[in-house]
């Protein structure tokens, strides 16, 4: 049963922005800090956002910091990652997990889901 489901991501050109989405038909997402994380080929999966579940607090890794906006919609059970700005470093697989805190390291995050593709080209 799939229990997270990624949604936003596609081609875009640098400079550009989309919205990637995560939502859950089996979780409360507000009961849950949840993170964000990318991996490109041939790279370790690195994390680039997370918000915790109490007080909503948002952190950022040094490579998206000031062009990625983490934030969430509880009416509609769904936590966005806005991404402005794109550079094709950028371009990965991009994943949101569900853990109890929020963290850094993909371990520490119990669900998973199974990505949505973002590439950054001209």
């Amino acid at each position: 049963q799939v229990q997270l489901v990624e949604s936003g991501g596609g081609l875009v050109q640098p400079g550009g922005s989309l919205r990637l989405s995560c939502t859950s038909s089996v979780f409360t997402l507000d009961y849950y800090a949840i993170g964000w994380f990318r991996q490109a080929p041939g790279k370790e999966r690195e994390g680039v956002s997370c918000i915790s579940k109490s007080d909503g607090r948002a952190l950022y890794a040094d490579s998206v910091k000031g062009r990625f906006t983490i934030s969430r919609d509880s009416a509609k059970n769904t936590v966005y990652l806005q991404m402005n700005s794109l550079k094709p470093e950028d371009t990965a697989v991009y994943y949101c997990a569900a853990g109890l805190w929020s963290s850094w390291f993909p371990n520490e995050y119990d669900y998973w889901g199974q990505g949505t593709q973002v590439t950054v080209s001209s």
